[in-house]
């Protein structure tokens, strides 16, 4: 349910058009920046969470039900003291029932309407270099921070030494991964036939 990617060069493509009438040329502008530092993030086991079969019978009629939480285990090895965020990016927003909080389930692949519930996803014993960690979330892509542990998605989630409010670069850290799914009342699901769950949350590991 859960993939890590890298961004190690960013590439940015602009276009720009001269007037309209006698246009003979456009201009292609190219930006970006490539960082001599490389971070390499895992994520236990594959970054896969599978629930198994869930009895329809067994879920709530009108409440969420709440499946057994899984943890995984998060390391991020860099090879020299990088300052980098991670940031929950969702590949099934669409079917979040709580946007900016939680993360979406898919929709019910028999009845597309009906969004299937949600993830939630938080980073709890967070250790950098050897030492505790504090887990810092921001909103507003690094402006400010504040302790936070919930990885909101498109937070940008980053890692402070005990004592301080601003990300710390870090050569090794490692974190556990909670993860907590609930699906949708039945009342609103459509359960005569298999529904498969489908979350799908990448981990974007951001230089700053």
């Amino acid at each position: 349910m859960n993939t890590f990617s890298r961004r190690l060069i960013t590439l940015c493509l602009c276009l720009t058009a001269t007037n309209a009438l006698g246009a003979s040329s456009v201009e292609v502008t190219l930006t970006g920046s490539i960082t001599p530092s490389a971070c390499t993030p895992t994520l236990s086991p594959s970054g896969t969470v599978d629930h198994g079969r869930v009895p329809a019978r067994s879920l709530n009629q009108y409440e969420f039900t709440e499946l057994p939480a899984r943890t995984l285990d998060m390391n991020v090895t860099c090879n020299q003291p990088v300052l980098f965020v991670l940031v929950g990016v969702d590949n099934r927003a669409d079917s979040s029932v709580g946007p900016g909080f939680y993360y979406g389930l898919g929709n019910n692949i028999h009845a597309p309407a009906e969004r299937l519930g949600s993830v939630a996803l938080a980073i709890r014993e967070a250790m950098g270099d050897g030492q505790r960690a504090i887990v810092l979330a921001s909103s507003n892509k690094g402006l400010t921070w504040f302790p936070e542990t919930n990885a909101y998605p498109n937070n940008y989630m980053g890692f402070a030494h005990p004592g301080t409010l601003v990300p710390d670069p870090h050569n090794v850290l490692t974190a556990k991964l909670e993860i907590k799914t609930s699906i949708n009342a039945a009342a609103y699901l459509t359960l005569d036939q298999e529904v498969p769950l489908d979350g799908s949350i990448v981990l974007d590991l951001r230089y700053l």
